[in-house]
């Protein structure tokens, strides 16, 4: 039987103090990144980022705040800025407030769609555009993250094939001027209505329709009070999944490459997801009786970039850069 004295079980004690603090001091070495949206847990783009912090794995200490809990939508990037935040899903609206050229990359028709998309910002406009960011806000963007097309729902029977179709429609848009004008580029009479309001508007007739991604249509269930959905897809709907520069040049070559090659892997599985989703809605809106067709797209972004050529929105926009993104 061993006898242990007062000194050895003090020897004992520091030892295994030290050791106690060796763990806190290793969870310091990991890279701290906090990051924040507003979308909620239950969305695909949740699981994107639980895919992105696997992708990173142990080197990191991955934190993520979804529905708003730590800034609220719009402050995102204000944050990262600051200092108090690391990561954050940020609208590419949110980024033409400070950078007026960046309008562009919000404008009616611009993408085609979400590969149309991918492909401009690994090109080179995409790459000016990003610098960008970088140069006058201290963020990089580390991708696009699609998550819908809007599409025009309508309770009338009319059919839509050119803008001309949509004359005199009473088409609900959210409220603003840069909105509003999407509605006009449309070819509709925009009409700017609460989004809690429109499911009435459409059943009481004070509307012609509406336009939104189509989960957004399910889950307003407006579909219940619509005829058919014409698949303008004029508005490619994407955020900017976001690193503050200041966090990005703390890290090594190494661990620069696994979160970029973290994040490409995450926004693919994303997009791939919304695509699957959007095509099972659209095959659950026929059941539901709505018919769903494409119009002349060609015509509807014809005029819809004509519009905003003529406007005071493309005074900012880089000069030539509607054609180079659509030559892409």
């Amino acid at each position: 039987m061993k006898i242990f004295t007062r000194r050895a079980l003090m020897a004992a004690g520091a030892v295994l103090f030290a050791a106690g603090l060796a763990v806190p001091a290793a969870a310091q070495d990991k890279v701290q990144i906090r990051f924040s949206a507003v979308f909620s847990e239950k969305d695909i783009r949740a699981e994107m980022m639980k895919k992105f912090a696997e992708g990173i794995g142990g080197d990191f200490d991955y934190q993520g705040y979804y529905g708003g809990t730590l800034f609220k939508q719009g402050t995102e990037l204000v944050a990262l800025q600051r200092g108090n935040l690391e990561m954050g899903n940020i609208a590419p609206q949110d980024v033409s407030n400070q950078i007026p050229a960046w309008s562009v990359l919000t404008s009616a028709y611009l993408f085609r769609d979400a590969e149309h998309l991918a492909t401009f910002f690994r090109s080179d406009v995409g790459k000016e555009m990003t610098a960008l960011v970088e140069e006058q806000l201290g963020v990089k963007v580390l991708g696009p993250t699609y998550f819908g097309s809007r599409q025009v729902g309508l309770r009338i029977d009319k059919k839509i094939t050119t803008p001309a179709d949509l004359a005199g429609v009473k088409l609900r848009m959210p409220g603003g001027d840069a909105w509003q004008f999407l509605g006009t580029a449309l070819g509709a009479n925009p009409v700017p209505l609460a989004y809690a309001e429109v499911y009435t508007a459409l059943q009481t007739g004070a509307i012609d329709g509406q336009d939104n991604p189509f989960p957004n249509v399910q889950n307003m269930k407006f579909y219940e009070v619509m005829k058919q959905i014409v698949q303008t897809s004029h508005l490619v709907g994407y955020d900017l999944l976001t690193i503050s520069l200041p966090t990005w040049n703390k890290l090594s070559a190494e661990q620069q490459q696994k979160v970029q090659e973290a994040a490409d892997a995450a926004i693919a599985w994303s997009t791939e997801q919304h695509l699957k989703r959007e095509s099972e809605l659209a095959a659950f809106f026929k059941e539901q009786g709505l018919e769903i067709y494409k119009p002349d797209v060609d015509a509807f972004r014809a005029h819809a970039q004509k519009l905003y050529l003529g406007s005071d929105l493309a005074k900012d926009w880089p000069e030539g850069i509607v054609e180079r993104i659509n030559a892409l």
